[in-house]
């Protein structure tokens, strides 16, 4: 564990108040300091959530500490059910209480609660808040969840979304429609808007619907296990991801109920005239891992981008990632520290970022455009609006996201051929993005760009000249310049030199 300005993860205590927090008739007690308290806000604030987190703390402090911290939780367990009578209560410490080791589920089975009192096991210092949010749901389902008989028509769970999850409400709604149209009931939509009674009848399911392997797995292998129900392995983000899930739910299910696509913008969209400027535009995807493995092949496959890099922040699917950036001819970044993602970003110097809100600061500080498509998120990722990431309606939601940041089309011609004028100026940029009125851009220094390699010296001319190429394939030419001069021993850059280059690689 070691403390950072940012972090792409929290502590487990608050993946499992992920999980209670988009649940009803749960309660979460958790054995907690004064200060760590704070997790109200991720909800109330960054999720815009109308309701305080159904989270009872015992909020010790350092006085309390020489006396019974024990007899503090107790307490603070009968007050919770006194005031809101759950239907169940899961109980566990965070991080600091975890080291005064109180056993919070010990201390409660003693209480003789007449509901049921799931213990949480989170290892702060070992693991993070995906498997807390993933090991609480497993804990929940292992405890409530019964053998039953099937229901008579064939029906699935919805497996994984949380609250705090990353567009989770409207992606259950886009694939709980998608389901419909293929005749398929949902049983039970778990962890978000289950009740314990509902966790009690997943075994009713005769499959599970798993969308988010990070919150949900844990739980669908033990149903596959314990209740002989088969899960779905592809994640339906993009148009042909979702092609693939269909048929795999028809493989689960049996349907043979057509769907109607006429909704699915974003395969026509990406083959128009105007998006032909997305082809071979260079891109570097960081995030959670299922995330940026569905990204992967939209950005590719779907939308014509070179991917150019690839990362997670999860090292519970390093191996994913890695064994997929192998296919791309990448190498793929593993780490924590967004002080390294920054540092590769910077050595890639790609023309646009698929990252999280992270991701999102660092490309504003390097004037990199970039699309969040993964968790840790911010105030402005839970619109008010239906913007699934999943199914035909999450692919025309993804094209809308990632060339808003882009500039294309007539645009490019207008910014290079009145690169002269105050209003299309480099350092004005793109009109449909904020921050860029003509009196200030007017005033404003010119940002010279920093040679991409630090062993060549670029001479002024041939740096005028580079800026007489239109910005968007710049970064490409002065690229391969410096890889011709690297090539050639040359430790100065010419105008001569550019257009060698220029002629070289057009060969």
């Amino acid at each position: 564990m070691k403390l950072t300005v940012w972090t792409y993860e929290g502590p487990p205590h608050v993946g499992a108040m992920r999980v209670a927090t988009g649940m009803k008739g749960l309660h979460y007690v958790l054995h907690a300091p004064q200060g760590d308290t704070y997790a109200d806000l991720l909800f109330t604030m960054i999720e815009r959530r109308d309701h305080r987190p159904p989270v009872t703390y015992t909020t010790f402090q350092a006085r309390d500490l020489g006396a019974d911290t024990a007899g503090l939780f107790k307490d603070a367990c009968q007050d919770a059910y006194d005031r809101f009578l759950p239907e169940a209560i899961i109980v566990g410490a965070s991080c600091t209480a975890e080291l005064i080791q109180d056993d919070p589920g010990g201390l409660a089975e003693t209480m003789g609660l007449p509901i049921p009192v799931i213990p949480l096991e989170l290892p702060s210092y070992q693991r993070k808040e995906n498997f807390g949010a993933d090991e609480t749901f497993f804990q929940i389902v292992k405890h409530l969840a019964k053998p039953m008989e099937k229901t008579e028509r064939v029906s699935c769970n919805i497996i994984g979304p949380t609250a705090l999850g990353f567009r989770h409400r409207d992606d259950v709604a886009e694939i709980t429609n998608l389901l419909y149209e293929l005749g398929i009931e949902v049983n039970v939509t778990a962890p978000m808007g289950a009740t314990p009674a509902d966790i009690a009848k997943m075994g009713q399911a005769h499959f599970n619907v798993l969308l988010y392997p990070e919150t949900g797995e844990t739980a669908a292998r033990h149903c596959e296990r314990t209740f002989d129900q088969p899960y779905t392995k592809t994640i339906p983000i993009g148009a042909g991801a979702t092609w693939d899930f269909i048929e795999e739910i028809r493989q689960l299910s049996g349907s043979t109920n057509e769907i109607d696509s006429d909704r699915l913008r974003q395969t026509w969209w990406s083959r128009s005239v105007d998006s032909t400027y997305l082809t071979g535009k260079r891109v570097f995807l960081f995030g959670d891992g299922t995330h940026v493995k569905a990204a992967a092949r939209v950005a590719r496959d779907e939308m014509g981008f070179e991917v150019v890099g690839m990362g997670c922040y999860n090292r519970e699917y390093a191996r994913d990632v890695r064994a997929l950036a192998k296919e791309y001819g990448v190498e793929a970044l593993i780490t924590d520290d967004y002080l390294l993602v920054e540092k590769t970003i910077e050595e890639l110097q790609p023309e646009m970022i698929l990252g999280t809100q992270m991701e999102r600061h660092i490309g504003k500080r390097l004037g990199i455009p970039c699309a969040v498509i993964s968790a840790p998120v911010h105030v402005q990722d839970f619109p008010a609006r239906y913007s699934p990431q999943m199914g035909f309606e999450g692919a025309n939601v993804l094209f809308d996201t990632w060339i808003h940041p882009l500039v294309m089309g007539l645009e490019e011609h207008l910014l290079h051929m009145f690169r002269e004028d105050f209003e299309f100026n480099d350092a004005a940029g793109p009109s449909h993005h904020g921050g860029h009125s003509p009196k200030k851009a007017a005033s404003a220094p010119v940002i010279e760009e920093a040679p991409v390699n630090d062993n060549v010296i670029w001479l002024s001319d041939a740096e005028r000249e580079l800026k007489k190429i239109p910005f968007f394939v710049r970064g490409k030419a002065r690229r391969n310049t410096e890889s011709y001069a690297n090539e050639r021993g040359l430790n100065q850059i010419s105008v001569d030199t550019l257009y060698e280059a220029k002629a070289h690689f057009a060969r």
